[in-house]
């Protein structure tokens, strides 16, 4: 029989999958000797036999793995023979050469961990941290690459004889699985007052559930973070939360304990299913039967750790399970924080001495189109790299924008996208993400030689990437990185025809853009069409107030003789307010032109639904999008301006028809649908109208107005299946994702622009 030998390097999410111990029990079926280890780009493997165990063992390495790895690359080269007939497990080496962070992120609790977790006569039974090497902490305790125990939050916390047999023993489910323990070796949980009492309970989770059951809230530690938790099938205990964290409307995701609870609550499709169910455990979006709240949409998911599963079990009601952070903060990690931030939010406090070295909200995904679109990326997505079908030519940090934030790294043909992080509008949001940012370069090895960044120059990204030294900087318009971001994410080489719509975007003219159709490559684009201003009073006052854009649209389309009385909107308000907005706008002082489609849903929303006031950002936008009916056909008209450059969408005879609709007493429900329906049937003209005229171009939707199922689908239906139309799906449409096509137009620009030399402080900055 021929004997050789081989080496094989396999590039991907392959440490903290149990990838080394699968391969351990590979080697041993096939019979061969040798060695693997974890290292800081992905798994070695030295393996020796029979030729023909060695090429089925290659075989299954491509083709097959353990559930939550992802395997990107193979590579084998020979090595010559050895008489070797064990096979072992090494250690990780200290290696400082280049990484690819094969990191994976957080895993829900397998099937097999919760069989455990209540089985009264395992030892783990309702032990809060059990977990295995198909699931449990990664990403979130993770403190250097390669992955290993030492380098998590778990080297506080040394395996007793039982734990460290497991994870010694090749056959065990917990072989090399770094976060194992068991109630006597690992993390406590404990319960305190907010004061910070420990409170004398036996069993603290349990006493939390009856405490969720009294109506009670309860903060509590959980994998990237802590949650606010109520009952969320009680009207009282959902009302005390809103007033306590200070949040009026915007709807709370709730977590629920299985699947058929999730379909008691809400019309789940085979995609939403399989996304509730998946190993990343997103908040899914899905149509609720109203049996909790009132809105047409609910934001469900299933528990993705230990406590959750018990939590839930216990207290036996779906739980409102909501970030938990002061408004405006980032979400706390500590124990300290919690209790220095949620100690006047919630009733009791559920914590453990497991640090949180990575903060990783929840995912938020929705299903559009038949598929799914990621929305917020971060916990189950973070920090899985995206294989891009470019090379980098240098290490590239993006900053991302201002709202919705995260960052991405790339190198190579690989880029990171950071986790979400939020408005950067406080100082401790700030230094979350320039901590994040740190992080992300320890563990992928990343030096960036190249910042991009958006045009606008108050957003603290924009300062933040201005700030870093011997650096190029690249600047970026926001709507082209929005464009950018599904080139990149479908491997579309350009020219595209991107239609981008939005709030609102720096535009290289110093204005307002969001409404905007561009013609597309990662180097540069041209303005192909877009809507015509509202003016904004006050500027970003005027969208906390969308009255003040409502007043501006109407006066606008009646040219100012407009029954404002005839409108509750404006009865309410003071003359004296209504006679200062139209001085601004008349004198053009702190007033800005805005051309977001953002802006337009504010402004309509607000006339229709008698909404002055935007509690949170976006959320007049999206009661008028849950308001529309479903089966309503009707529109309003819009007048397309082709002669100028760009093309100029007037919605002045929208405006008028949407007043006249009011004025007949047409409902809410349909005046909504028929003004979903004219911007999608105006869309599609001015798509299809482009593309007789540049040629039969891939189309890309992207933006934060793509979240709008149904803005989406009516422009995915009518221009199918004779338009190539492509969206974003692993990376967010809104401002989540612009980091990705901030990275890719900056790579292209520094490509194209190869020629030109680099001088000491020198700032490349492209628009």
């Amino acid at each position: 029989m021929v004997h050789g030998g081989l080496r094989v390097e396999v590039r991907g999410t392959v440490q903290g999958v149990g990838y080394r111990p699968w391969v351990y029990q590979l080697a041993l079926r096939h019979a061969l000797g040798g060695r693997v280890w974890n290292h800081t780009r992905g798994v070695s493997i030295e393996v020796h036999g029979a030729d023909d165990a060695l090429t089925a063992f290659v075989r299954t390495l491509r083709l097959d793995g353990p559930p939550a790895a992802r395997v990107q690359a193979v590579i084998c080269s020979d090595l010559a023979p050895q008489d070797t007939t064990g096979f072992v497990i090494d250690d990780s080496p200290d290696d400082d050469g280049e990484r690819r962070v094969s990191i994976p992120a957080d895993l829900a609790t397998c099937d097999a961990c919760v069989g455990e977790l209540f089985d009264p006569a395992n030892r783990r039974y309702r032990h809060p941290f059990i977990n295995c090497t198909n699931c449990g902490p990664r990403y979130s305790i993770v403190k250097g690459s390669p992955y290993d125990r030492a380098r998590t939050a778990m080297a506080d916390f040394p395996m007793c004889a039982r734990c460290r047999e497991e994870y010694d023993s090749p056959r065990d489910r917990r072989f090399h699985a770094q976060p194992n323990a068991c109630s006597g070796c690992g993390p406590r949980i404990v319960a305190l007052s907010p004061r910070g009492d420990e409170l004398a309970t036996p069993d603290p989770i349990a006493f939390a559930a009856r405490a969720l059951r009294a109506g009670m809230i309860v903060a509590l530690k959980g994998l990237g973070g802590f949650h606010l938790a109520c009952d969320a099938s009680s009207p009282r205990a959902v009302k005390r939360l809103r007033e306590r964290k200070h949040r009026a409307t915007k709807p709370f995701a709730v977590m629920v304990r299985d699947l058929a609870e999730a379909e008691r609550l809400a019309e789940c499709s085979d995609v939403e299913r399989a996304l509730l169910q998946s190993g990343e455990r997103p908040i899914v979006l899905a149509r609720s039967r109203g049996v909790i709240g009132d809105l047409p949409l609910i934001g469900l998911f299933l528990p993705y750790t230990p406590l959750h599963h018990l939590l839930l079990h216990d207290a036996g009601v779906p739980l409102v399970m909501t970030s938990g952070n002061a408004t405006g903060e980032p979400m706390v990690t500590t124990n300290g924080e919690a209790l220095a931030q949620l100690g006047t939010i919630a009733d009791i406090l559920l914590v453990h001495d497991r640090d949180i070295i990575t903060r990783v909200d929840d995912s938020v995904v929705r299903v559009i189109g038949g598929a799914p679109v990621v929305l917020r990326r971060a916990r189950g997505f973070v920090p899985r790299a995206l294989e891009t079908t470019c090379t980098f030519d240098e290490p590239v940090l993006a900053c991302g924008a201002h709202l919705k934030n995260t960052f991405c790294l790339a190198a190579g043909d690989r880029a990171w996208l950071g986790p979400h992080i939020g408005d950067l509008e406080s100082v401790a949001t700030v230094h979350a993400y320039e901590q994040a940012i740190e992080q992300m370069k320890e563990l992928t090895g990343v030096t960036p030689a190249t910042v991009a960044y958006d045009l606008h120059p108050d957003y603290f990204s924009t300062r933040y990437a201005l700030a870093q030294e011997g650096v190029r900087h690249v600047a970026v318009q926001h709507h082209h990185a929005h464009v950018a971001s599904v080139m990149a994410e479908h491997g579309l080489d350009g020219p595209v025809l991107g239609v981008a719509y939005d709030g609102t975007g720096y535009g290289t003219d110093d204005t307002l853009w969001g409404g905007e159709i561009l013609l597309a490559t990662y180097e540069d684009f041209t303005r192909v069409a877009t809507f015509r201003p509202i003016a904004l009073a006050g500027g970003e006052q005027a969208i906390r107030q969308p009255w003040r854009a409502a007043l501006a649209l109407l006066d606008d389309a009646f040219a100012g003789q407009t029954p404002l009385q005839a409108f509750p909107l404006f009865r309410e308000r003071d003359p004296a307010d209504i006679a200062a907005v139209r001085r601004m706008i008349a004198r053009n002082f702190n007033t800005t032109p805005a051309r977001g489609v953002g802006r337009l849903f504010d402004a309509i929303g607000a006339l229709v639904l008698n909404r002055p006031v935007a509690h949170d950002e976006g959320d007049v936008a999206l009661a008028f999008n849950l308001a529309a009916a479903r089966d309503e056909k009707g529109r309003y008209p819009v007048v397309i301006r082709e002669g100028a450059s760009p093309w100029e969408i007037d919605v002045r005879p929208l405006v008028r028809g949407v007043v006249d609709d009011v004025f007949s007493g047409c409902s809410a429900a349909t005046i909504s649908a028929r003004f979903h329906n004219t911007l999608a049937f105006t869309t599609v003209e001015v798509v299809r109208a482009a593309l007789a005229t540049h040629g039969p171009l891939p189309v890309v939707l992207t933006g934060g107005c793509f979240q709008n199922a149904r803005l989406a689908e009516s422009i995915l239906d009518a221009l199918r299946p004779d338009v190539r139309v492509y969206m974003n799906r692993d990376v967010p449409p809104g401002d989540g994702g612009i980091a990705l096509g901030q990275a890719f137009v900056a790579n292209a620009r520094l490509r194209a622009r190869a020629t030109v030399p680099i001088a000491e402080e020198e700032q490349l900055t492209c628009v």
